[in-house]
This record gives C-alpha cells, sequence and structure tokens, in this order.
C-alpha cells in the first residue's frame, strides 16, 4: 500500500504457502527500490498534515480502527492461522491481544497530558509530546497480526506515518489491517505496508525520511538491523531470540504447572519467543514432568496445536532431535512419531517432544530451535539452576513453578531476563506494562509496547516562557 492505494510491485512476487496443507493461498508482490522511495517520500508528505493534527481526533480513528477489527475477527484470524500455522484460537487470541495494545493507545490522549509548571517566579517550563516523523516496523512470521499491533496503534496515536514490512512468509495479514485502517478514516499516506524481503529492509532503513526502526525476529537480524539504523543515527528497538528457561521445584503445584509447562512449549507450536525452551528440573520432580507429559501427549494437532512455518522448519527440527538423542538425550514424547490431521498429511507437522538428561551448554541447552520442544536439565539446587539460565546468552523470559514466596522472589531476583513468571508458563507483560527482553534479546533502549514505549516513538520538546521583568526576581529569574 502507497498513498492508501494498492500499487503492484515492479520487483517480483512472493508465493504464500500454508503451512496445513503445503498449498499455495495467495501472493504478492514486491516493490522496487524506486517504489520503495516515492512510498517513503510520501508518507513523509502525508505525516505532517497527521502529526498537527489533535490527537483527541487520531484517536477517533483509531476507535473506528478497533472497531472493524472486532467486526472482522473471525474472518482475520482465520486468515492469519492459514498463512502460519496456528490454530484459530492462537490466532484469535493474538489479535485480542493486539486490541488491548490499541485500546491503551486510545487511553494516550487522557494519561499523556504533556506538564506546565512555575518553577521560578515569572518562569513556566512545560513538555509536548510531537512525532517523531515516519517510522518503519518489521515484522516476523509467527505473529503476523500482534506483533505488528504492538507498534502500530502507539506510533500512530502519537502522530507518525507508518511503514509496515511484514514477514514474506505471513504478508498476507497485513493487506486485512492496512483496509482496516483505511476504512476507519486514516488519511492516506499515513500507512504504507511494503513486501519484500532484505532488499526491501535496506531501502526502508536508509530511505532519509525514516526517523526510528522497530523490529522483531531472530536475534542475528536484529542485531543487522540496529546496527544499520542506528550508524545513520536513526532509533532502533530490535528485538530478537530466546532460550527461555523453566524453574521447576518439588513444591510446584503438579495440576498448575503440568498445564502452564506444556501448553508454554506446545502453544503456537513452540513458535514464538516467550515459549519455554528448558526446564530446569530441581530436586525430585518426576510426578509433575509426569503431568506435563501426559497434557502435551493428549493435544491433537491441527486442533490443539498448529503447524510449523515451512518443511525446512520441520526439517531441521527432526534434524535436531535426532542429534540431541545420540548425544544422549532421553526422548520421554516423541513428536516425531505424531500422527498428522486427516487430510492435511502434506502439512508441516512436529508433535510435543520431551527430552530428558539434555546437558548444559549443548544444543537443546543454548541453541534457540523454535519449535514445540521441551529440553529437560536436571538440577540438584535451585542455585545450579540458577547458574545455568544466567549462562545462556539471551535474556528474554524466565518462570519459576513453586508454592514457596521465597524462592520465587529468589528466582525474580536472580534471573537474567526482561521478563519473569511465577506459576505462570509465558509470562507476557498485559498493557500498560510494556514488553522486552534484555541481553542478546534485544538491542536498543526500552521495551516496544506500553507506557515505556511513548518515548521511543515520539519527541519530547521542552518550553521555558518568560513574559515580564520580576522585581522580586532572584538567580533562578
Amino acid at each position: 500500500m502507497i498513498a492508501g492505494e494498492w500499487v503492484k510491485g515492479e520487483a517480483g512476487k512472493i508465493e504464500v504457502i500454508s503451512p496445513y496443507n503445503g498449498k499455495k493461498i495467495g501472493e504478492v508482490t514486491v516493490p522496487s527500490k524506486q517504489q520503495v522511495d516515492s512510498a517513503l517520500d510520501k508518507a513523509n508528505e502525508a505525516q505532517k498534515s497527521w502529526g498537527r493534527t489533535p490527537i483527541k481526533e487520531r484517536s477517533a480513528v483509531l476507535f473506528n480502527f478497533r472497531n472493524i477489527l472486532i467486526r472482522d475477527i473471525e474472518e482475520i484470524s482465520h486468515l492469519k492461522a492459514s498463512e502460519c500455522g496456528k490454530t484459530f484460537a492462537e490466532a484469535r487470541a493474538g489479535l485480542m491481544k493486539g486490541i488491548e495494545v490499541l485500546e491503551y493507545a486510545l487511553s494516550i490522549q487522557n494519561l499523556d497530558l504533556g506538564g506546565k509548571a512555575e518553577v521560578s517566579r515569572g518562569v513556566h517550563c512545560e513538555y509536548r509530546r510531537e512525532a517523531l516523523g515516519v517510522i518503519a516496523n518489521i515484522t516476523p512470521f509467527n505473529f503476523p497480526a500482534m506483533v505488528p499491533m504492538w507498534t502500530i496503534p502507539i506510533a500512530l496515536a502519537l502522530g507518525n506515518a507508518y511503514v509496515w514490512k511484514p514477514s514474506d512468509k505471513t504478508p498476507l495479514t497485513s493487506l486485512k489491517i492496512a483496509n482496516a485502517l483505511t476504512e476507519a478514516g486514516l488519511p492516506k499516506g499515513v500507512f504504507t505496508v511494503l513486501h519484500g524481503g532484505a532488499e526491501t529492509v535496506d531501502a526502508i532503513i536508509d530511505h532519509p525520511a525514516v526517523k526510528a526502526v522497530g523490529f522483531v525476529g531472530s536475534s542475528k537480524v536484529a542485531k543487522i538491523v540496529y546496527q544499520r539504523a542506528t550508524n545513520q543515527g536513526k532509533r532502533a528497538l530490535a528485538l530478537g531470540g530466546a532460550k527461555n528457561h523453566i524453574v521447576l521445584l518439588p513444591d510446584a503445584n503438579s495440576e498448575l504447572s503440568g498445564l502452564g509447562i506444556s501448553d508454554s512449549f506446545t502453544g503456537c507450536a513452540g513458535q514464538r519467543c516467550m515459549a519455554a525452551s528448558v526446564l530446569l528440573a530441581v530436586g525430585n520432580v518426576d510426578n509433575h514432568i509426569q503431568k506435563i507429559i501426559e497434557r502435551a501427549g493428549s493435544l491433537q494437532l491441527g486442533q490443539d496445536m498448529g503447524a510449523l512455518i515451512s518443511k525446512q522448519q520441520k526439517e531441521f527440527l527432526t534434524s535436531a532431535i535426532d542429534r540431541i538423542e545420540k548425544a544422549g538425550g532421553k526422548i520421554l514424547l516423541d513428536g516425531r512419531k505424531a500422527k498428522a490431521p486427516a487430510g492435511l498429511e502434506e502439512g508441516n507437522w512436529l508433535g510435543p517432544t520431551v527430552i530428558d538428561n539434555v546437558k548444559p551448554g549443548s544444543e537443546a541447552a543454548t541453541v534457540e530451535l523454535f519449535g514445540p520442544i521441551l529440553s529437560i536439565i536436571r538440577c540438584k539446587d535451585i542455585s545450579e539452576a540458577m547458574a545455568i539460565e544466567n549462562s545462556v546468552e539471551y535474556g528474554n523470559a524466565c518462570s519459576v513453578f513453586t508454592s514457596s514466596g521465597p524462592l520465587a522472589d529468589r528466582v525474580v531476583r536472580e534471573a537474567s531476563t526482561g521478563m519473569v513468571g511465577v506459576n505462570i508458563g509465558v509470562p507476557v507483560p498485559r498493557e500498560p506494562f510494556s514488553f522486552g527482553g534484555i541481553n542478546y534479546s534485544k538491542f536498543g533502549h526500552g521495551d516496544i509496547t506500553g507506557r515505556h514505549s511513548l518515548d521511543f516513538w515520539s519527541n519530547i520538546k521542552k518550553i521555558t516562557t518568560k513574559w515580564e521583568v520580576q522585581t522580586d526576581s532572584n538567580w533562578m529569574s
């Protein structure tokens, strides 16, 4: 979408293949470098008027957008599921989380009103929040609506023009969201969608009108995007991968831990940066592990759990399981043997897999596999568990399952992550609490959502005024 219109790209096309059945379900075209430059020039022009529009009027457009998304939630969720492999329930939940961020953005008009105070005799200081201009966001395949919806509402509410480069594996959802914004009354040019791969990303980042870049994806690419943007003096916040740990203690509630840990590593077929990857089993917790296996083993592919994004990812994961087993891992639940749904045998299916006796420092313990695989590392005590957690370069999330408040608080204090859960397998904060990891899981400062995101997507202008000479002046006057 360029200046509010869908334009055929001049640099080729992308076929969209459904993970469910391996069949083509659509295609999009890729813009040329010249088309990208033209789109960003038009976005820059459109932003000037949008940035001057009062925030209450901008919010009215976003309120319309919210209502359209709710109206079309079934249709959009089915499309999301078809192109990224999620179950319908997961696709719908992801869109609802995006709408939650949108509802937070609608509150900015009432909560972020600036500030003014008389700081000395006859002298007043105030601050006003102003848009950056044109901002860009590059999003991953696994959440084709939720992750972009982390930033679209907030950036637009603050008066920016928004340029979106969705994943080349899941571009179709962007068409629905862009059309919904147009229907909501967003002025032409304020929202732009540009498809493609690395060439499109580079052209977007390099354009002088782009003032800030957001990214969610692998840490390897996140670092590249961050460096390319910041080397040009632009703001960048690039969220990367993860290797999340769950500390399981003997006093945990078996039902709670069995459900929470199983759903954490199997949800979205393990293709999310908040999924549990490593279970740090402290002491004798075999009864809890059995509950995890029972829950995960009961899931039906295609109904309770979705498909992997591509055949290549399935091949990578099955090979990884083979390697882990050869290295001494004990397969407690083998997803390689899971049965594909009837009629969808050509899809990218892998069942939940639980592997015991994994060694710290091994591939299973340190590499982000991005699939429904839970690796168990046996630990003699909580100190050993936290040492292992701290040794991994990532720092997205960590959880603990326990009935002890002091032990839970110890994990919260010692975990080298940006997000921690207590008896919660997927500790995603709810608005206005912001999302973001640390260490190798994030490049840049601040968080991408919530109240901490406002300063990233805007500038703060400070104004100091004085109108007359004060007879009782002092050094501050």
